[in-house]
């Protein structure tokens, strides 16, 4: 079976993504984005650790670890393309980089680039396919009336914005949108719902894909990390997509909101 190279970012989820290539039987190979992935997750696997604009020596390391297969995953801020400083090919790949509008368009660029060297970038769940959201109920709360309303309403504003290439991620409240998720990812905006939030009245994180959006990276993700700041937000759940999302470590989260006293389902919007 070829290896496995994994491009990590920070987060649970590359980690994950080592231990089911080595319980496949393949080899993985990481390249931990500097500044973002900890590279102390990956002691006893193959690694080197890359600034996100030496593009060069990231191809040479992955074709030099004899990796066919790639998988792009865990969390990475959008750089500040003024303060990068690329070698020839990431100065090559640049002006692409700079035209592109929105995360999805950003990916889709890194991702034909390294194609276009013989790569096949596949998705996180085509090698941890346990991960994705399945449809229902997870734990043992479910929505209620103004719950479900509610989550009608986040699935109608995700889908709007999705055509624009913006967000994943939205908390309404009594038919109320508290904050939309953009750059600043879903804690940040969890942390801003919390000031606006109404005590004792509900309210949902709903989270989805954008329209077309390349499955391959970057695919709505959920944690204990994310119940845990759903709980101190004051809303009574979240609703993601079933199918086309992922769940890092279900049964975790489904203990965590189970605890908390909220919901988490997956919906088919």
């Amino acid at each position: 079976m070829p290896r496995l190279g994994i491009i990590a970012g920070g987060g649970a989820l590359p980690p994950l993504l080592v231990e089911a290539a080595k319980a496949s039987g393949r080899d993985p190979f990481v390249v931990c984005i500097e500044g973002a992935a900890d590279a102390a997750l990956f002691r006893g696997v193959s690694n080197v650790v890359a600034p996100v604009a030496k593009v060069g020596r990231i191809v040479e390391a992955l074709k030099g670890a004899a990796c066919r297969d790639l998988v792009l995953a865990g969390k990475l801020q959008r750089p500040d393309f003024r303060s990068l400083v690329p070698d020839l090919r990431g100065l090559r790949l640049l002006p692409r980089l700079l035209g592109a509008k929105g995360d999805d368009a950003i990916l889709r660029v890194v991702i034909e680039d390294l194609e276009s060297e013989g790569f096949k970038v596949v998705g996180v769940d085509d090698v941890l396919a346990d991960l994705l959201a399945p449809k229902g109920a997870l734990g043992r709360f479910a929505p209620n009336a103004q719950a479900e309303a509610d989550i009608a309403r986040g699935v109608v504003v995700l889908r709007a914005l999705g055509e624009l290439d913006v967000g994943q991620g939205v908390t309404v409240q009594d038919g109320i949108v508290l904050g939309i998720e953009a750059a600043e990812g879903t804690d940040a905006l969890l942390a801003r719902s919390k000031l606006l939030a109404k005590p004792g009245q509900g309210g949902v994180l709903v989270k989805l894909k954008k329209a077309g959006q390349e499955r391959r990276a970057d695919l709505p993700a959920i944690g204990t990390e994310t119940v845990q700041g759903v709980a101190a937000a004051g809303l009574a759940g979240i609703a993601i997509e079933a199918g086309g999302s992922l769940i890092l470590d279900r049964n975790a989260v489904s203990r965590a909101a189970d605890e908390a006293g909220l919901f988490v389902v997956g919906i088919a919007p």
